[in-house]
């Protein structure tokens, strides 16, 4: 971490362009706190989590926090259309489809790495249902199926949709070279020491989880994934109700 740190910071100076060291945030480790990593030989602020591309890193290795933010977020653009939502000028197929664009978008940014949990998906889903029953103007006193309510919108349950993203994702992934910073990070093994009680659940041990369910092994997915006629029914299989 050293090295590429130094290695960015050359760079950088290189053409012009110098690095904040107050803006500069790492996620807070055991390894961390004994061998900070330096610029300028001044250690690097350690946090518990930090903003990355638009998705919250946290040092428990979770989603939670992410997922909430999206909620938030998915929640402010769809308070931003509300004239739409109400216009009896607009088909609702309108209004779904400008739904899935602005705002299913928002919530679901990605998604593909989640560590996910069963509170965390209902809590997705109950936010999506909350929509569309805006934008179908059901009302609380309608009685209504959550599976008619899917099918009247043509949505897919939100826990099927991010396991589809999240193995079209691995499937892009595994195309890449060897050599992919992205594809060896899929099987990268932090070496150290972690905290004692019981591990949780991570985002890897939920991967193998699923490929076990459907019988193969991370290195039949990895061949099957080169072909892409191939990796869809894979995928389709992966995700269907019964795979998952």
């Amino acid at each position: 971490m050293q090295d590429k740190t130094t290695h960015l910071e050359t760079i950088s100076a290189g053409v012009g362009l110098k690095i904040n060291k107050r803006k500069t945030e790492l996620i807070n480790t055991n390894t961390t706190a004994d061998n900070p990593v330096m610029i300028n030989g001044e250690p690097i602020k350690e946090v518990e989590s930090f903003l990355y591309l638009g998705s919250i890193i946290d040092g428990q290795g979770g989603s939670d926090r992410d997922v909430k933010a999206r909620i938030g977020k998915a929640r402010g653009a769809f308070v931003m259309l509300k004239k739409i939502w109400s216009s009896k000028e607009i088909s609702q197929r309108t209004k779904l489809r400008i739904f899935n664009s602005n705002v299913k978008s928002v919530l679901l940014y990605g998604c593909e790495t989640w560590r996910t949990t069963e509170t965390m998906l209902g809590k997705i889903q109950i936010f999506v249902n909350t929509c569309l029953r805006r934008i179908l103007n059901i009302r609380w006193t309608d009685r209504i199926r959550n599976e008619d309510l899917w099918e009247r919108a043509d949505q897919k349950p939100a826990a099927q949709q991010i396991l589809r993203r999240k193995w079209g994702w691995i499937g892009h992934t595994l195309r890449k070279p060897a050599s992919s910073i992205t594809r060896q990070a899929l099987k990268w093994n932090p070496q150290g020491k972690r905290k004692r009680g019981r591990p949780h659940n991570s985002w890897r041990r939920d991967t193998e989880a699923e490929i076990n369910r459907q019988g193969k092994t991370w290195s039949q997915i990895e061949r099957a994934a080169q072909d892409r006629v191939g990796w869809r029914i894979v995928v389709d299989g992966l995700c269907s109700p019964g795979g998952s």
